[in-house]
């Protein structure tokens, strides 16, 4: 995931990750800066997962604002040049 979009979204992203996690405390979020691998480090470390598990879980949620701000791209394309995007 682009970093920019985490640091954008940093806010709203934290939300939903102490909604799905809300063992891990503010520090520890602020610890990972942002970056999935941290996220999932400590995810894996409190509740115990398996590292590629805590990654797809952590993926799953962060995906969720890529989707969303590549919807929003489209928005600002004329739909004549979608197809030219990828």
């Amino acid at each position: 995931m682009n970093k920019d979009i985490i640091q954008g979204k940093w806010k709203e992203i934290k939300g939903d990750l102490r909604k799905a996690w809300g063992n891990i405390t503010d520090d520890e979020w602020e610890r990972t800066k942002g970056d999935a691998t941290a996220i999932a480090g400590i995810v894996q470390q409190k509740y115990g997962l398996a590292k590629d598990e805590a990654s797809k879980k952590v993926g799953g949620v962060l995906a969720k604002y890529t989707e969303d701000t590549r919807e929003s791209m489209d928005d600002d394309v004329p739909p004549a040049n979608r197809n030219l995007k990828n």
